[in-house]
């Protein structure tokens, strides 16, 4: 048996719902999907978890995908548009770690945190949410709205002073993106 470590991440997309028209086979990032197929409104994850986003580079709104079908995911997530770009996230195993701050540029209320929050108002009496973050380890899924609703931002190691690049929001929940989720 394979470890899934050791398969190659992968995920088709296709031009229209239910998995129908051309298919672009992909198995790692890409930043502009325009150029394999003119539009996409359905795919299949085969294995790995990945971002998939509305717009090139990596912009937009953006989504979450683990292993399964997408038939049709427009209407389930009420996309506007279609998918433009995909990141996939790697596997991570080992501790997960975050100092997560209630204002920009790391200041105010600091937490360190190693699991998963599903309302930073419950857990820390924060109204406004968190503001910046240094993510020490593994990858994180930060959303608007407590209960991991909501639009949704894919983190991974590195420091994040202002959520002004992510439209101003402010994340009110957030999780750990697992390896029993590939």
């Amino acid at each position: 048996m394979w470890c899934l470590s050791f398969l190659p991440k992968q995920v088709i997309f296709y031009e229209d719902r239910n998995f129908m028209g051309r298919s672009y086979e992909c198995t790692g990032d890409s930043s502009d999907m325009s150029t394999y197929l003119s539009r996409c409104h359905s795919c299949r994850v085969e294995s790995g978890c990945w971002m998939v986003y509305d717009r090139p580079n990596y912009m937009g709104n953006q989504y979450f995908m683990r292993r399964g079908e997408y038939a049709d995911y427009m209407s389930m997530w009420g996309f506007q548009n279609c998918i433009r770009s995909c990141r996939m996230i790697p596997m991570h195993r080992g501790s997960y770690r975050m100092r997560i701050y209630d204002k920009e540029n790391f200041m105010g209320q600091m937490m360190e945190v190693t699991d998963d929050c599903d309302s930073f108002m419950d857990r820390y009496h924060w109204s406004n949410g968190c503001m910046s973050c240094h993510v020490m380890d593994g990858h994180w899924l930060m959303y608007e709205h407590p209960h991991y609703r909501g639009r949704m931002w894919y983190f991974r190691p590195g420091e994040y002073r202002s959520f002004r690049d992510f439209g101003g929001m402010r994340f009110m929940s957030m999780r750990r993106i697992m390896d029993s989720w590939y």
